[in-house]
């Protein structure tokens, strides 16, 4: 790992706490309880990636608050900034992270395939 991942690593270290505290300090119920799963930044860290825990919400839901969090942006961008000093914010994608959906998906595949091999045996 050279240096330039090192730094970008702990910019997303940093993105991963400080997002879901900036979030914390707005008055909107429908993003301020929002869960930050991975943060992944581009090579240079002029870009973040964002994704988020669906939580149990409906794809409707989910779509509202990317809304909102589009519209906040700006703001998370001056949190993070001033929080850490730093110079420039990288800008912010947010997505919601259905890999855990994925993941229990292939788990009950497996489990519905051991059952069949375990009946014909």
């Amino acid at each position: 790992m050279n240096q330039a991942e090192i730094k970008r690593k702990r910019t997303e270290s940093v993105l991963k706490e400080l997002i879901p505290e900036a979030l914390g300090t707005l008055d909107d119920a429908k993003i301020n309880t929002l869960s930050v799963t991975e943060v992944l930044c581009s090579r240079g860290r002029y870009d973040a990636k964002i994704f988020l825990d669906p939580e149990d919400r409906s794809q409707a839901e989910q779509e509202e608050a990317l809304r909102r969090l589009r519209k906040v942006a700006g703001y998370l961008k001056t949190y993070v900034r001033e929080t850490e000093g730093w110079f420039k914010s990288p800008n912010f994608t947010f997505e919601f992270d259905n890999e855990l959906e994925r993941i229990n998906r292939i788990d009950d595949l497996f489990k519905k395939i051991e059952k069949e091999i375990g009946h014909e045996s």
